[in-house]
């Protein structure tokens, strides 16, 4: 079969094949494999070069693997996270279509130490509610969330299903808070053997950790860390016409 693409339009065919190469890799079409620069010569009417650059721009982005001498294989999709916003792994997964489900690792009340009495405005020993889960999109772990939350808030938590739901439309539901702000803190770091073995991590990859403190009205309602796998999460930032002049300056 034919695929039609617009031979009048000032976007080049590679791009165009591109684009709806995006498309079919997202509604799972490739599921059981790529198609050769052949196949793609004849469902896009193209010469093998504007297939291979098709293919070649996937791969830089890391859509796709090549490897000399082995069919073209589908990597597993990156989560996006634009940087103006905080992350949102349930919302990004949903977007892009995958299977979002977390596992349950602990959900239990505990004394607050220092440093969680400190950002969460509480005394050190005060009751607060811990959440421990691992983050999956399909089969495969992508993140572990650990957060702490004050007991007289959040006890309902405990109650509910951590499992399906993100954790703050939990908290409305359950406990009537609703999110009214927050900050994040975003660094890479080299994980040790535990979080390697727990995220089930290729060699050489790291992790971004993320620390978060969420808002319920005036009052600190989360205090969170995150690891999220290096290999299947990026931070994007998009530029507006009106700073070229100072990027033209920065570059």
């Amino acid at each position: 079969m034919t695929v039609k693409i617009d031979r009048l339009s000032p976007v080049p065919l590679w791009a165009q094949i591109v684009d709806d190469l995006r498309r079919r890799l997202l509604s799972g079409e490739f599921e059981n494999g790529f198609p050769t620069d052949e196949q793609l010569t004849k469902e896009y009417d193209v010469g093998r070069q504007t297939a291979r650059e098709a293919v070649r721009r996937l791969s830089a982005e890391g859509v796709v693997v090549r490897q000399r001498g082995r069919r073209t294989s589908v990597s597993a999709p990156i989560l996006e996270q634009p940087i103006h916003s905080f992350y949102s792994l349930a919302s990004t997964m949903r977007a892009l279509g995958m299977e979002e489900r977390n596992e349950v690792l602990a959900a239990e009340r505990q004394p607050a130490d220092m440093e969680v009495a400190e950002q969460l405005e509480v005394k050190e020993g005060d009751e607060v509610v811990y959440v421990e889960r691992l983050r999956f999109a399909g089969d495969e772990p992508i993140a572990w969330d650990r957060s702490w939350l004050p007991a007289e808030r959040a006890a309902e938590l405990l109650e509910a299903d951590l499992r399906s739901q993100g954790l703050y439309a939990l908290l409305s539901v359950h406990c009537g808070v609703r999110i009214s702000g927050g900050r994040e803190r975003i660094v890479p770091v080299v994980p040790d053997a535990t979080e390697r073995k727990l995220l089930r991590l290729p060699p050489g990859i790291a992790l971004f950790s993320v620390e978060r403190l969420v808002m319920g009205g005036e009052d600190p309602i989360e205090w969170r860390k995150s690891l999220i796998r290096g290999d299947r999460y990026a931070l994007v930032a998009h530029w507006a016409s009106g700073v070229q002049a100072g990027a033209e300056e920065l570059g």
